[in-house]
């Protein structure tokens, strides 16, 4: 069926869910609130359907019949870049942070409320809108810094030398954050996007420690990325926006 144009400016957003009790209630859940939802019941589906045209947000559960979830979220990342919800009935920190670790941008743990689960796409969706978004209308989206270049409309980071460091969505959208207020103290809260933080959450620390390596920062002696302790992280080099 062809899109409108309403359809076509919609957030299109894929659930990988094997379970169809859930993933009807997933749907049903976003479909309320105006998102336009794709059910997939393999990784292999997924994959297969993100190669063609890639959507804005992936909920993918990490119990699959055909292959593991994470494998799925690699893959994902490596060819098809896009903010991705883990869903799991795993209550093991140790399988969130190896989700976030391999790009994910946040986690939801079965049995869920469905309006935590929409606030959790919303708050992805918008911190995505605002990193990829110029400030003003005039300006620009690539960023230079400390012989780095960053062009936030592409999620590209090339370095000194030229080569080109491949970035999540996840760590591209931090990153940008991070740029647009450079030299200033950011909360983990307001890094990670309008929601209150588990003091136990670390989802931005491993971001963080990931970003750190691909911009060769040393972590016991960052030059660029630098934590505040008890406030956040400060983005310590002058940004310039063109």
């Amino acid at each position: 069926m062809p899109l409108t144009a309403t359809d076509a400016n919609t957030p299109v957003i894929m659930v990988l869910e094997d379970d169809p009790e859930i993933a009807r209630l997933i749907c049903m859940s976003l479909g309320e609130y105006g998102f336009r939802c794709e059910h997939v019941s393999t990784g292999q589906q997924l994959l297969a359907r993100a190669r063609r045209s890639a959507p804005d947000l992936c909920i993918v559960d990490l119990g699959l019949p055909d292959m593991d979830g994470m494998q799925v979220v690699r893959e994902l990342q490596d060819g098809s870049p896009c903010a991705v919800l883990i869903l799991t009935g795993r209550n093991d920190v140790t399988d969130r942070v190896l989700g976030l670790e391999l790009g994910a941008d946040d986690y939801i743990v079965k049995p869920f409320e469905p309006r935590e689960l929409v606030a959790r796409v919303r708050s992805i969706l918008r911190r995505y809108q605002r990193a990829a978004a110029p400030e003003t209308p005039t300006e620009r989206t690539i960023a230079r810094f400390a012989d780095w270049t960053f062009d936030a409309s592409r999620h590209a980071l090339s370095a000194p030398d030229g080569r080109e460091i491949s970035l999540s969505a996840a760590e591209a959208s931090l990153l940008a954050t991070l740029l647009r207020r450079p030299n200033k103290i950011l909360s983990r809260e307001q890094l990670l996007g309008e929601r209150d933080v588990d003091p136990f959450d670390r989802s931005i620390d491993v971001r963080i420690s990931r970003l750190r390596r691909k911009l060769d920062d040393d972590p016991h002696n960052p030059r660029l990325i630098k934590t505040v302790y008890g406030a956040g992280y400060l983005f310590s080099a002058q940004v310039a926006w063109s």
